[in-house]
């Protein structure tokens, strides 16, 4: 950067001056807090987290120093509850990442499971270790996605990032309501919980017992 485009030590001490204030109406949110999610404490805890990330780029650029402070994005953390208290129904949304790191292994599975339920048709059998697309199909088609889970390696996969949400809702849908777009329309307001895995929390030393957010504990669902 050059000198021209630095902040002024004012600018800096403007924006430790701002984050001093954002501590005190934190606090403050805190203390009168209405219940778990009270919307205020959200609120302030954005605001703070805004004016730490300014002063910190502000320092950085100004005097080439960082701060202490490390605060979660709020893409990961989740907005405040907004669902019914007591509800009726919910939803469990799950996606799970792989990578397909032996197909031979894949292939080799899938024509195992053919054999055995389709002995006698030899062309569905030949298919289903022939073609990615076909084992994948037959596999999952045989096993739970839980049971996938736990044996991914057997089928020549490895495990991505995972994400698990809780939904709450008033009322139970109707059979095949939602099955053309099942993921389309989902309220993060309704969202009980969330349970996340990732690589990138390895990196950073996650401790998955740790909340990374104001309301949004992660952790590994499958331990």
């Amino acid at each position: 950067m050059s000198d021209a485009a630095q902040p002024t030590a004012a600018e800096v001490r403007a924006a430790a001056e701002a984050v001093k204030a954002a501590l005190d109406v934190h606090l403050a949110a805190v203390e009168r807090r209405s219940g778990e999610d009270d919307p205020a404490v959200y609120e302030a805890f954005n605001e703070l987290a805004a004016a730490a990330e300014e002063y910190d780029e502000l320092l950085y650029d100004r005097y080439d120093e960082v701060t202490p402070f490390e605060i979660p994005g709020s893409e990961d953390s989740l907005p405040p509850y907004a669902g019914p208290e007591e509800p009726n129904a919910l939803s469990v949304l799950i996606r799970r990442d792989y990578a397909v790191v032996e197909p031979q292994r894949l292939l080799a599975q899938a024509g195992r499971v053919a054999d055995l339920e389709a002995e006698p048709d030899a062309e569905a059998a030949n298919g289903a270790g022939s073609s990615v697309h076909a084992a994948l199909g037959v596999l999952f088609g045989e096993f739970e996605p839980d049971e996938i889970a736990s044996r991914h390696k057997e089928f020549g996969l490895e495990e991505g990032d995972s994400t698990l949400w809780v939904t709450a809702s008033d009322d139970s849908t109707d059979p095949g309501e939602w099955l053309e777009a099942p993921f389309e329309q989902v309220d993060p307001q309704r969202v009980v919980c969330r349970f996340d895995v990732s690589a990138v929390f390895d990196d950073d030393e996650f401790d998955p017992d740790e909340p990374s957010g104001p309301d949004a504990p992660l952790e590994d669902p499958d331990r």
